[in-house]
């Protein structure tokens, strides 16, 4: 990045953190009705059940303080799988449902700016028990999964390897979890303003990820270098509507 284009990118954000909104003018307060929680399955997809609270009970007695003097980002995973109950524990550590505070609004796991929770969790399964290789994604509410495309683990890796850069740690990995934003979600309260609160969001997500994974003697790592196009199109989302933020790996240590 030569001096010209810092430049240029620091006086985007300083706009950005200027910016004087209308709120008045939102689609919430013109009354009308908020998107929904998640994205609904199609007629066609069976729901995939996930294990609940009581089948966590192995991974419980994690020292908070441990875990965070412990966080760190790991790049070498062993070729173990990872079990169906524990990436359930991920996902409900990230986007988890803890109840409900009106219509489009849920209270979750992670801290969201208005309630909003503009994220959908999508799984790229290679070697996880109990779950065929392929697109999963994740539905909060009900704490199951859909199957969005099937795949063999090499035909994931094939396309994971272009998609993030050649970072060949990404496409080895058992499991990698991939964040997309629905920005509308965001929008309907805070306009301009929701891309903002929306990148902020994603951190809260994937530091709860990092929690959680020392928590299953597991390892993860942040990845937000990445091919947009090619993301969007293996995550099957239209790059405006929804739209790749953020990757992150997880595989046994």
């Amino acid at each position: 990045m030569d001096s010209k284009q810092k430049a240029n990118g620091r006086e985007f954000l300083k706009d950005s953190l200027r910016l004087q909104i209308n709120f008045a003018s939102s689609d919430q307060n013109c009354g009308i009705a908020p998107p929904p929680l998640q994205k609904p399955p199609r007629a066609e997809q069976p729901l995939i059940a996930l294990p609940g609270e009581p089948d966590w009970r192995d991974f419980a007695g994690t020292d908070l303080l441990q875990a965070i003097k412990a966080r760190r980002s790991h790049r070498r995973f062993s070729l173990q799988p990872l079990a169906l109950a524990e990436v359930a524990l991920l996902l409900w550590a990230t986007q988890g449902v803890k109840g409900f505070a009106g219509p489009g609004s849920a209270l979750r796991t992670v801290p969201s700016a208005g309630c909003r929770h503009a994220f959908e969790s999508y799984l790229l399964v290679s070697n996880v028990e109990g779950l065929e290789p392929g697109l999963y994604r994740y539905l909060p509410v009900e704490h199951a999964l859909v199957l969005e495309r099937a795949s063999s683990a090499e035909a994931l890796a094939n396309q994971l390897q272009p998609a993030s850069l050649n970072q060949s740690f990404v496409a080895g990995a058992p499991l990698v979890l991939a964040w997309t934003a629905i920005p509308y979600r965001m929008e309907w309260r805070y306009l301009e303003a929701a891309y903002r609160v929306m990148l902020l969001d994603a951190g809260h997500i994937c530091q709860n990820l990092y929690l959680a994974c020392e928590a299953l003697g597991a390892g993860t790592c942040a990845i937000a270098a990445y091919h947009q196009q090619l993301m969007d199109q293996l995550l099957g989302v239209d790059g405006e509507d929804e739209f790749t933020v953020y990757l992150a790996p997880v595989g046994k240590l």
